[in-house]
């Protein structure tokens, strides 16, 4: 969804300047630090990994306490100390076939996102990060305290995610061409499948840039993304070469490039797809558009990785799978978005898989489940998006 500039600044100010902590300690083979942000009513907790890993989190045996379990890391001699904002002290700990960190809370708290952020932008560690919120409960060592509003209303269905779904080329826009199909007809088939399948879901919005064979404008597909103030864009293709032997697909997120691109349009002369930078000293605007940017282009590269997971189940990977360019329908910098090429037209093999209707259907349901893993928590209670 379109994240406000003003809101964003906001809450990194809040998160890392109203009482940063630092968790000192030994250095274990897979854990780096553990860090903290925040304050008493909003708290980042990052954990510096080595390695890219998934987690688990769950109520501990006393309710005061958060576990977060991470499969196959390894946490050395452990870590411990004071924490801050509504941590009030943590435990990082190996134990059987992973790592464990125990969080002691200091008053109720929900994980409201959680999410890996791979190696970039000069930093050479994972981050696997966990935002908590107190929902205006009073701090639990005071016994007399009522529960929560929350506690006592009806629990609601969850929110909708909107995803806009973008089938490449159209009309006169052919784009690659096989011996049997063109790229247009392709990504058209695909894109109505894959709306068909996140609509019976229940959990999705779904918006196309097109749904006839018709030829929309790059920049045409981008605002139509922002407008519908959309939480994951897909853009979807069939790929071509030279090398009828070539095949698998890949994915492709925006390139460092790109994002330069993207940032003269938006500090020129008018909005970039809607996006409207405070006025004021231009140095405050780059590094408000900066940080947009950055926080947008790690979320695409983490839906990236889960994609290709869920995708090379049924369809082969071309080799460097995840690749990034300057395209320009992943300008967007408020918008998550990765453009997935399924396969290689010119390849007898490729063509066949995305010309035929089941094996269409299956790997539009691999898609799915990719969203899914995105949005969907391991634990309830659990939101956001997240490896």
């Amino acid at each position: 969804m379109a994240v406000g500039l003003t809101a964003l600044a906001a809450f990194i100010i809040a998160a890392f300047a109203a009482g940063s902590g630092l968790a000192d300690g030994p250095r274990p083979d897979d854990v780096v630090q553990i860090r903290f942000g925040g304050d008493s009513r909003n708290t980042r907790v990052v954990v510096e990994l080595t390695r890219s890993a998934r987690a688990r989190i769950e109520q501990g045996a006393d309710p005061a306490e958060l576990l977060l379990t991470l499969p196959g890391v390894d946490a050395g001699e452990g870590l411990s100390g004071p924490g801050a904002g509504l941590v009030r002290g943590y435990e990082m700990s190996s134990q059987a076939g992973g790592a464990r960190l125990s969080l002691n809370l200091g008053r109720h708290a929900e994980v409201t996102r959680r999410f890996l952020l791979p190696p970039g932008d000069g930093v050479r560690v994972y981050r696997y990060v966990i935002d908590l919120a107190a929902p205006g409960a009073a701090p639990r060592d005071n016994p007399q305290a009522p529960p929560p509003p929350a506690a006592r209303r009806r629990e609601q269905p969850p929110a909708q995610r909107t995803i806009v779904i973008d089938a490449g080329h159209g009309g006169t826009d052919p784009g690659a061409l096989g011996a049997e199909y063109q790229e247009r007809e392709i990504t058209l088939a695909a894109a109505l499948e894959l709306r068909r399948q996140l609509e019976a879901t229940g959990r999705y919005r779904v918006v196309l840039t097109r749904s006839t064979d018709v030829l929309v404008p790059h920049a045409r597909r981008v605002t139509i993304a922002r407008d519908a103030g959309a939480d994951l864009f897909i853009s979807l293709h069939a790929d071509s070469s030279g090398n009828a032997e070539t095949r698998g697909a890949s994915v492709y997120t925006l390139s460092d490039r790109g994002a330069d691109r993207a940032a003269r349009q938006a500090l020129g002369s008018g909005p970039f797809g809607g996006l409207d930078l405070p006025a004021g000293d231009p140095a405050v605007r780059r590094v408000l558009l900066d940080l947009t940017q950055r926080a947008t282009m790690n979320r695409s590269a983490v839906f990236a990785n889960v994609l290709l997971n869920h995708v090379g189940h049924e369809a082969p990977l071309l080799a460097r799978s995840h690749r990034d360019e300057n395209f320009a329908v992943l300008l967007a910098p408020d918008v998550p978005a990765v453009l997935l090429e399924m396969g290689f037209i010119t390849n007898a093999e490729d063509a066949s898989r995305l010309g035929e209707t089941g094996s269409r259907r299956r790997m539009m349901g691999a898609v799915v489940r990719a969203i899914d893993a995105y949005f969907r928590p391991e634990t309830p209670g659990v939101t956001g998006a997240q490896p």
